[in-house]
C-alpha cells in the first residue's frame, strides 16, 4: 500500500526534516510540500492524499482553516506539527489521531507512522475526532464582533454580522456592508484569522464572503463558478474552496 502524504508547514526545515524522515519509509510517497493556507487547500483538493502532515501555526494563519475550507468529511488522515501551549496539546491528546511537537523526535515520528499504518488498513477515519478537536480549540478563540473603520474623518464600529464581504486591496481590506465600502489598512489573512470561520469563508485569494448573504452558485465563463449574494454581487469561487461553500449552503443553493 502507498500511503500519498502532503506536508504542510511555512517553515522549510520542517517540511525538509518530515521529508528526510519519509524518505526512509517506502510505503509513504511524498505528492506535495506546501507552505501555506491555500497551497494546501488546493492540494488536497485536487491531489486526494491519504495524509497530511499539517503544522498549526503558519504565519498569520492556523492549519485549522485548512480544515475548515476541506471540510470534515472530506479530509484525509492529519497528523499536526505544533510547538503550541499546553492547552491546545491537551485537546490534541483527546482529540487528534496523533500530534508532533517541533523540534521533531524521529523514534515519535516512527510511532506516529505505525499508528497512521494501523488506521489505514482499517480504512476508518475518526472524523468525530477531527469535530472534536476543532470545536475544542475554538472554544479558546475570541472572533471579531466589530471592526472600527474610519469614514469621513469619522471612527466607526461595523458589526462582523453586516458584513456582506471582504476585498484584498494590498495591505488594506475593502469592507463592503451594504450600500457602504469602508477601507481599513489590515492584510486579508491576518483579518481573516480574527473572523468567525462559522460565518466567513474564503471564496478566492482576494476576497471572504459572510456565508449568509450567499444565495446561489452559478457557472461563470471559462469554467468558473460564482457565488451569487441577495444584492445580486457576483464573486468569483476558486476551485480549492467551492466544495465547502457548497457544503455550507446545501439547503439554500439553486441551479
Amino acid at each position: 500500500m502507498t500511503i500519498r502524504t502532503v506536508i504542510v508547514d511555512d517553515e522549510p526545515w520542517a517540511r525538509s526534516k518530515v521529508a528526510s524522515l519519509l524518505a526512509n519509509e517506502p510505503d509513504f510517497t511524498i505528492v506535495r510540500e506546501c507552505a501555506n493556507v491555500e497551497q494546501a487547500v488546493e492540494s488536497i483538493a485536487n491531489d486526494k492524499p491519504d495524509l497530511v502532515f499539517l503544522d498549526v501555526q503558519l504565519r498569520e494563519r492556523t492549519g485549522f482553516e485548512v480544515i475548515d475550507a476541506i471540510g470534515v468529511d472530506a479530509m484525509p488522515i492529519v497528523i499536526f506539527a505544533t510547538a503550541y501551549d499546553t492547552y491546545t496539546l491537551q485537546a490534541f491528546d483527546v482529540h487528534a489521531l496523533d500530534y508532533l511537537l517541533k523540534p521533531f523526535d524521529e523514534v515519535r515520528v516512527q510511532l506516529t507512522l505505525a499508528r497512521v499504518r494501523k488506521q489505514l488498513q482499517t480504512q476508518a477515519k475518526d472524523h468525530a475526532a477531527l469535530r472534536d478537536l476543532l470545536s475544542a480549540v475554538r472554544s479558546d478563540r475570541r472572533y471579531l464582533q466589530r471592526l472600527a473603520v474610519t469614514h469621513l474623518d469619522r471612527l466607526i464600529f461595523v458589526r462582523t454580522v453586516d458584513i456582506d464581504w471582504l476585498e484584498a486591496a494590498g495591505n488594506y481590506v475593502t469592507v463592503h456592508a451594504g450600500r457602504e465600502c469602508y477601507l481599513i489598512r489590515e492584510t486579508l489573512n491576518a483579518l481573516e484569522a480574527r473572523l468567525d470561520p462559522q460565518h466567513f469563508l474564503r471564496l478566492h485569494r482576494s476576497t471572504i464572503v459572510n456565508i449568509d448573504r450567499v444565495r446561489q452558485l452559478s457557472p461563470w465563463a471559462r469554467g468558473e463558478q460564482a457565488a451569487v449574494l441577495a444584492d445580486g454581487t457576483q464573486l468569483t469561487v476558486g476551485r480549492a474552496y467551492r466544495a465547502r461553500l457548497a457544503a455550507l449552503i446545501s439547503n439554500s443553493v439553486e441551479y
